[in-house]
């Protein structure tokens, strides 16, 4: 079973940029991997996923455009690049192992035990 260890959140200001690693503990490269967040008061919300086939990525609506999922294979490091930060991106963000057919329409629920401790992003001006 894979452990994920996230990082790279911070605060910046609309329209700013931050990278998010997702560094596991052992190769992804036959795992689907999915990008979650959950804004205060709210349920976990799928971001992006990347395939184990051709590493084809998959983005929320709410992001496409603006982010980007990618795996490094040599450092186990799956990363989300943000562009053009808005307020409503701002969340504490997960990663996990999660197929990309339901990682937006069915993602793991707040009780779910596998989620590791995240990493913080706020956007605010």
């Amino acid at each position: 079973q894979l452990h994920f260890v996230e990082s790279g959140g911070g605060l910046v200001q609309p329209g700013g940029s931050l990278r998010l690693s997702c560094t596991a503990s052992g190769s992804t490269t036959q795992s689907h991997i999915s990008w979650f967040r959950q804004a205060p008061g709210k349920v976990p919300e799928g971001v992006s996923c990347i395939a184990n086939i051709e590493d084809i990525a998959f983005h929320a609506a709410s992001v496409k455009g603006r982010f980007t999922i990618s795996r490094d294979t040599t450092s186990n490091t799956i990363y989300l690049q943000m562009n053009n930060l808005k307020v409503e991106d701002t969340g504490v963000y997960y990663c996990a192992v999660w197929g990309c057919l339901g990682f937006e329409s069915s993602p793991p629920p707040p009780e779910w035990g596998g989620w590791g401790q995240g990493t913080r992003v706020t956007v605010s001006s």
